[in-house]
C-alpha cells in the first residue's frame, strides 16, 4: 500500500469522510472553475478542511490543466496528489512521477487492455499507484482483471467530456459488482455530505469532489463539511 491509499485510510480511521479534493481550472459542462484565485491556495484551503488526498486535472485543451500546475499543488501541501488525465503512454506515466504525484487515473473507457495493463504495470514500476476509473458494468470488469489499487466509478461519462448529467446513483449500482476487499472512489456528481455519505456507506472507500467544492464560497469550510458527513444524519 503506497502513500495515497494510506491518507484516504487514515482519513477513515479516524472517523473522517475520504475525501479527494479535486483542482481543475475549468470544464466542458461549467467552464471556468478558479477564476482569479491561486491553485497552490486553493490546494492549500482544501488541506486546511480536511481533504485526505489532492487530485490535478493537467489536460490542456479541454480542463486547461498542466504539468505545471500539478507541480505547483504538489508544492502547495503535504497531501499526496493524483494526476487525472487522458494517459497514454509509458512516458506519460514518467512525467507524472517526475511531477511529484503520487498516483495516477487510468480510464478504462481510453484504452484497450493490453495497454491498459502495461501502462498500470508501468506505473507501479514508477512507484505510483493507481485509480483506474470505470464508468459501467463491461468496464468495472477489465478494471478488476488488473491488481489495482483504487477502482474509481465515474458518475459521469468522460467520453463525453462529463458534460451529461450523472448521478451518484451510477456509484450506488456498480459497487454490487466490486468483490469484497475492492478500494472504490466515488467520482462526480458529488455535491454534499449526503452524496458522501450514501457512497461510503454502500460500500465506498470514499470520494472525489470537485466543481462543488470549487464552487463554494469557503473552500476550507466546504471541505470540512464533506469529511464530516460519516457524523451527520439527515439529508445534509
Amino acid at each position: 500500500m503506497g502513500r495515497f491509499v494510506e491518507a484516504l485510510e487514515r482519513a477513515r480511521d479516524s472517523g473522517r469522510a475520504p475525501i479527494i479534493c479535486d483542482i481543475k481550472l475549468r470544464s466542458p459542462a461549467e467552464g471556468g472553475l478558479i477564476g482569479g484565485r491561486d491553485p497552490a491556495a486553493v490546494a492549500r484551503a482544501m488541506a486546511e478542511g480536511g481533504a485526505a488526498c489532492l487530485s490535478v486535472v493537467t489536460e490542456p485543451e479541454h480542463f486547461g490543466g498542466s504539468l505545471e500546475l500539478l507541480r505547483a499543488v504538489v508544492a502547495a501541501s503535504d497531501l499526496p496528489v493524483l494526476r487525472k488525465d487522458f494517459v497514454r503512454t509509458a512516458g506519460d506515466v514518467r512525467a507524472t512521477r517526475d511531477a511529484g504525484a503520487s498516483c495516477l487515473l487510468l480510464i478504462v473507457a481510453m484504452l484497450d487492455q493490453d495497454t491498459l495493463a502495461a501502462l498500470h504495470r508501468e506505473a507501479h514500476a514508477c512507484g505510483l499507484e493507481t485509480l483506474v476509473e470505470a464508468h459501467n458494468s463491461e468496464e468495472v470488469r477489465r478494471a478488476l482483471e488488473l491488481d489495482i489499487d483504487l477502482l474509481g466509478i465515474n458518475n459521469r461519462d468522460i467520453q463525453r467530456l462529463e458534460v451529461d448529467g450523472g448521478t451518484p446513483a451510477i456509484t450506488l449500482r456498480l459497487l454490487a459488482e466490486a468483490p469484497p476487499g475492492v478500494r472504490v472512489i466515488s467520482e462526480s456528481a458529488i455535491s454534499s455530505p449526503g452524496d458522501v455519505r450514501a457512497a461510503i456507506e454502500a460500500g465506498a472507500l470514499g470520494a472525489l469532489v470537485g466543481t462543488a467544492v470549487l464552487r463554494a464560497d469557503d473552500t476550507a469550510a466546504f471541505v470540512k463539511n464533506l469529511s464530516l458527513a460519516l457524523r451527520r444524519t439527515g439529508s445534509g
